[in-house]
């Protein structure tokens, strides 16, 4: 038998959400991720472009010659351009593979970031449980309880702190 009034009741449990995805696009830090993958990769994709046209020239050069010279020689070059177009799939490949190292490598310290933000958050306003929208299967979360703009807003402010203070070192 509960007593009257309900005394065993517990608080209302503050719940809140969070929306990742939309702090890597909106936050400082985020679109600072961003600019800086797509400068590597921009680098990158011209390293390619010149070393594949190259590969075009010697390719056509080859074609172009091809009937005037020897045939161990023209078998050679063949080779050789083989080789050539085998080292540029897997410089392709490397370079792939770098650009999503440097991307999990930038979206896990973010993350990091994040989510020892939340913890603070979470902590000193009394949270129950915070939750992240999409990796949490929250199929539906009323605005109210959505964290993301706080996050997002008090994250900028220490991202500006901590690259302010980064600049001056």
């Amino acid at each position: 038998i509960l007593p009257a009034g309900g005394a065993y009741c517990a608080d209302v449990a503050k719940i809140g959400v969070i929306d990742f995805q939309k702090i890597l696009q909106e936050s400082s830090a985020g679109k600072a991720a961003k600019i800086e993958i797509t400068k590597v990769g921009k680098k990158m994709e011209a390293d390619l472009n010149e070393k594949g046209a190259e590969i075009e020239k010697s390719r056509k050069q080859l074609e172009q010659e091809a009937l005037v010279m020897k045939k161990e020689i023209r078998e050679q070059k063949e080779r050789d351009l083989r080789i050539i177009i085998g080292d540029f799939k897997s410089l392709r490949q490397r370079y792939d593979s770098d650009i999503k190292e440097l991307e999990q490598r930038l979206v896990s310290r973010i993350q990091k970031e994040v989510f020892d933000l939340i913890e603070n958050v979470g902590k000193k306003e009394g949270y129950l449980l915070v939750v992240e929208k999409r990796e949490g299967g929250v199929l539906y979360a009323p605005n109210t309880i959505d964290l993301t703009d706080k996050i997002i807003e008090k994250y900028n402010t220490d991202y500006s702190k901590s690259s302010a203070g980064s600049s001056k070192k």
